[in-house]
């Protein structure tokens, strides 16, 4: 994964809600971005906001406020901006996806701005007028309308996946049965599935103890798992001789 993105800055723009900006925090910590502009927020700091934040007053602390968009972006060499609604500025346009990949490409030459608008209105036109890239979030034509804070988790998390990231298996502590186990336990299924006459019911009836170890490869069982259930069987295997010396002793 390439380094923390901390050239590219999220801008807030006459956020009217203290807990949007706080939710944007956290959504901006969980995708290893920190730097966040506030254009004329209708109240920060706050209370609402810190506890929106929820772990990440970190950046909350950091946040720069500033009276104008234009201050807030006098330092970035590239500046995109987030719409749901169709534009006729001759303003290039392009899926979140695509964005967040550009994006990088150009911070790693400067300052990326990312700006979201306000809660209601969105960004105005003149505002978008400072960009050179429009960003579409695709969602539904009958409701495109995000709210801020998921607008801004879905970008992020475009721009966290484009850095290279994937989800890695942790390494599990019981390692997978291995093929000796796996063979003991089938030996052990055959056996019972004999005991309790539970045959196959197809025509060429020849095909139940590999349609078994069909399901039981794709499960790709534990040691501990293929324990569990030889220790099933046994019981099984139990509880049928108690059973049958049962009848045996009534007869």
């Amino acid at each position: 994964m390439t380094p923390i993105a901390a050239d590219i800055r999220v801008v807030l723009v006459e956020t009217s809600h203290p807990g949007n900006i706080g939710a944007v925090a956290r959504a901006m910590k969980n995708m290893e971005l920190s730097e966040l502009v506030l254009v004329r927020p209708k109240s920060f700091p706050d209370p609402e906001a810190s506890a929106r934040a929820s772990g990440a007053t970190d950046v909350l602390e950091r946040a720069r406020v500033v009276d104008t968009l234009e201050e807030g972006i006098a330092d970035c060499g590239f500046i995109v901006a987030t719409t749901a609604r169709e534009r006729d500025q001759n303003i290039r346009v392009l899926d979140v996806r695509e964005g967040a990949e550009r994006m990088l490409i150009e911070a790693a030459r400067g300052p990326v701005a990312l700006l979201f608008g306000n809660e209601r209105t969105g960004l105005t036109n003149s505002e978008l007028s400072l960009a050179n890239l429009l960003l579409r979030i695709p969602a539904s034509p009958q409701y495109a309308s995000l709210n801020l804070a998921m607008a801004v988790q879905l970008v992020t998390y475009e721009i966290y996946r484009a850095r290279g990231a994937r989800y890695v298996q942790p390494e599990l502590a019981v390692p997978l049965a291995r093929a000796a186990d796996m063979e003991r336990m089938y030996a052990h299924f055959a056996e019972v599935l004999e005991q309790i006459d539970f045959r196959d019911r197809t025509a060429s009836g020849t095909h139940l103890m590999e349609r078994i170890r069909r399901l039981f490869n794709r499960a790709e069982l534990d040691q501990n798992e293929v324990n569990i259930l030889r220790g099933i069987l046994t019981a099984v295997q139990r509880k049928r001789r108690v059973a049958g010396g049962r009848d045996s002793g009534s007869a």
